[in-house]
């Protein structure tokens, strides 16, 4: 399936200072912040499937959050949150599921069976995936992040018809790249690794989802990530 993104100015994140929508009025929104990689997910899928008129982009300032959102909205206090026919559902794969399933456009799901099986196991492999590369970046990110980059390289041998994990773009592939693209950043800058060197697949996979404007207009910033990341993992204060 061809993108419908089409381009839409963004909204301002709403901060402590910020009034809540009229919530539970009947539009769909979805809840996220711009950094959130959790929330990446759920933006990408909704700019692919054409969206933007049917759910609404609601931006939460993460470090100056409003009161309204964990009082009024979403009691985890997290992005993303999705307001949908009077309910507000989290928890972004579930999410990416929800909107597949609920809005109009073609699946972003197989019905092969071998795909939607194989498609169900990198899903299940995500969080060791995400861990085991931010555990490489306090030992031996080379060894240890090397690992989860074969595994890639290895799934996206699977399918042959398409550059992605199930062939052609799925929620697999959503799921994944948010993480991706920020470890493909802070790899390379903090302890120059270069994740695709040897990996014509996952080099493959990357440009092409660059090529997504759905996916595009989602990235993160890459010096605002390093820095982030830096103060994070590697306890770098300045």
């Amino acid at each position: 399936m061809a993108s419908l993104y089409k381009h839409e100015d963004l909204p301002p994140p709403l901060d402590s200072t910020a009034s809540p929508p009229p919530l539970f009025d009947g539009t769909t929104r979805l809840y996220i912040a711009y950094s959130c990689p959790f929330a990446q997910r759920v933006w990408i899928i909704r700019n692919y499937k054409g969206l933007q008129d049917k759910i609404k982009l609601v931006p939460i300032n993460l470090q100056n959050r409003p009161a309204w959102y964990k009082e009024k909205v979403y009691a985890g206090n997290k992005v993303p949150s999705l307001e949908h026919n009077g309910k507000v559902i989290g928890e972004s794969i579930d999410l990416i599921k929800y909107v597949d399933s609920n809005f109009e456009g073609p699946s972003l799901f197989p019905d092969d069976p071998a795909k939607r099986k194989f498609g169900e196991d990198l899903i299940s492999y995500l969080d060791k995936f995400v861990g085991g590369v931010y555990t490489s970046f306090q030992s031996d990110p080379v060894k240890e992040a090397n690992a989860q980059f074969d595994y890639l390289e290895n799934a996206l041998n699977k399918f042959d018809d398409g550059p992605f994990f199930l062939g052609q773009l799925s929620l697999v592939d959503i799921a994944y790249i948010p993480f991706v693209e920020r470890f493909q950043i802070f790899l390379s800058e903090a302890f120059k690794y270069d994740i695709t060197a040897g990996r014509p697949k996952l080099a493959l996979w990357i440009e092409e989802f660059n090529k997504i404007d759905a996916y595009k207009v989602t990235k993160t910033n890459p010096k605002e990530l390093v820095e982030f990341y830096k103060k994070r993992f590697l306890n770098d204060q300045h």
